[in-house]
């Protein structure tokens, strides 16, 4: 039994991995800024939880809550790097900036943060696990895409230098970054609009979260000395992240 710190855990890729870990027998830290549905989902699953409810932004908070752990999930021996979102979807020279920062503080920065307060650790131990959840978006820019893309970019360039960094600690270093995945990505990029959300899924069989999930339990569950750095998951429908086969 592993002990797994996944965030963003909430909803979408974060809330389907920790329904899959759990059925593969670890402990899980469930970290989210919505309390309550970190509680629905702790309800669900069979195997030890630990609720921490927190922005990853917030640098305090990260810091604060992963010194805080209890001692039944201490050592955390996987870190998901999961949370993120996207907000707007304009040209760059008429997006808001508020959109902007709220991308870089959650995909770029709270990822450093998590990771930054999880690292000693691993490398303490010399052993250790660290999945991050980039986007084709992060290999490729698509059209007013612009600060979104980049930041997703820094998420592969950031696994990259993390992985030649700590390669002589034992820690097994790598990212996911998936395509179209009908979560509630959509929504929230478009601010609570429901019916553009859904013409972003129209007539295509985009990922699940579910589909992601069985990603990372592929590579948590390789052999220890077998490192999955990098796996770009797309649904069949879509060749590029912005070349999608459409069936209407």
């Amino acid at each position: 039994m592993k002990t797994i710190l996944i965030t963003g855990a909430s909803s979408g890729i974060g809330w389907a991995t920790a329904e899959k870990m759990s059925q593969l027998g670890h402990r899980i830290v469930l970290c989210g800024r919505r309390e309550e549905r970190l509680l629905e989902l702790q309800k669900k699953l069979k195997t030890p939880t630990h609720l921490c409810c927190f922005d990853i932004s917030d640098r305090v908070a990260v810091f604060q809550n992963i010194e805080r752990l209890p001692e039944a999930f201490q050592p955390i021996d996987v870190l998901i790097n999961n949370a993120g979102n996207a907000h707007g979807l304009d040209l760059s020279q008429e997006a808001h900036l508020d959109d902007w920062d709220a991308m870089i503080d959650s995909n770029v920065k709270g990822l450093l943060y998590v990771t930054k307060a999880i690292l000693p650790q691993m490398i303490a131990r010399q052993a250790g696990q660290i999945i991050n959840i980039g986007s084709i978006a992060g290999k490729e820019a698509y059209p007013k895409g612009n600060v979104y893309c980049a930041s997703k970019a820094a998420v592969d360039s950031f696994t990259q230098g993390l992985r030649l960094d700590t390669n002589s600690h034992g820690l097994r270093i790598g990212a996911i970054h998936p395509g179209l995945v009908e979560t509630e990505f959509s929504e929230v990029r478009f601010k609570g609009d429901q019916q553009r959300a859904e013409l972003v899924y129209n007539d295509i069989e985009a990922l699940s979260a579910a589909d992601v999930a069985e990603s990372i339990a592929f590579m948590i569950e390789a052999p220890p000395h077998v490192t999955l750095a990098d796996i770009t998951l797309l649904p069949t429908d879509q060749a590029s992240a912005f070349v999608i086969n459409r069936k209407s």
